[in-house]
């Protein structure tokens, strides 16, 4: 490991930025964004630097730019030259940012276009709900300790809880009901029940399966499927999920069952979405949480 990644707290401290153009415009933005008060300069001087927690030089004249980081290391301020890593002391790296959760993704400079696409590919597979399960969290820290004061038992409420059903209720948009079953939880309660998803499996192929769905398949307790759903789509499922083939009016019936059991169900339907009324209704009256996944539409 070339560069050891930490995270700095800026939230009103100063950061130097020396330089113009596109480049440190980027730079300014994304500090203002962490809470950094941005100290502009076109050139550099020395003076600029005291008081900054970091510094960074992009489009500026060459003697600057080396000033700047002599300066900056001799001062003991971190200092990030754009595009010059034997200028750098630290290195800027490609982010996903799911406030409060934040994903830093670096080549140490040797391909920052490889770190951009490799942080596409987790920003597609961390939807922004992520943030909103953190921040959850976080309201629930206090209590969570003073309730849960032996390391391991809080561990195993926690990852039930961002693996569970509060979870799944963050994901479909419901944080009032999330919150109550972290306050459950805390309480020492059951949960109160599953969570079923009507999930729509698209036009067939399973590459055209949304990727929430494919996480949904992947988590799921129990899969519910008709008959038009391809293999290749279950197979996506989690090994050890109980597949069940149904269809008709009994369907509404199954779903509420599983629901109340507490098992995290798929319905899955080809197409782009369950015609889910009934069934949707069904769970509604009976307070069974729920949410439905539209799949892709076919083009014909």
């Amino acid at each position: 490991m070339r560069h050891f990644p930490i995270f700095l707290d800026l939230r009103g401290r100063r950061a130097l930025v020396v330089g113009d153009g596109e480049a440190a415009a980027r730079k300014a933005a994304l500090l203002r964004r962490a809470g950094a008060e941005i100290v502009p300069a076109a050139r550099f001087d020395a003076a600029d630097l005291a008081g900054c927690a970091l510094a960074v030089g992009a489009g500026a004249d060459e003697g600057d730019l080396q000033a700047l980081s002599a300066a900056a290391r001799a001062a003991g301020v971190p200092v990030n030259i754009v595009d010059r890593p034997d200028l750098c002391s630290f290195i800027m790296p490609a982010i996903v940012d799911r406030d409060p959760i934040t994903v830093a993704v670096s080549s140490g400079g040797a391909a920052p276009v490889l770190a951009r696409l490799i942080r596409a590919r987790i920003e597609a597979a961390v939807p922004p709900a992520f943030g909103r399960l953190a921040a959850l969290a976080e309201m629930f820290k206090a209590d969570i300790r003073r309730h849960l004061p032996d390391l391991a038992a809080r561990r195993r409420v926690l990852e039930r809880l961002f693996t569970g059903r509060a979870a799944d209720l963050v994901f479909a948009g419901r944080e009032d009901a999330a919150r109550a079953e972290f306050s459950r939880a805390l309480a020492g309660d059951a949960p109160a029940g599953g969570m079923v998803f009507l999930v729509g499996a698209g036009p067939g192929a399973a590459d055209l399966l949304t990727l929430r769905a494919q996480r949904l398949l992947g988590e799921a307790d129990v899969i519910v499927h008709g008959s038009d759903v391809t293999g290749a789509v279950l197979d996506l499922a989690r090994r050890d999920a109980e597949r069940i083939a149904a269809g008709g009016p009994e369907i509404a019936a199954l779903l509420l069952s599983l629901g109340r059991a507490g098992r995290r169900v798929v319905w899955l339907v080809a197409g782009e979405a369950p015609s889910s009324a009934e069934e949707a209704q069904a769970l509604t009256d009976a307070g069974v949480a729920f949410e439905v996944v539209p799949g892709v539409r076919a083009i014909a």
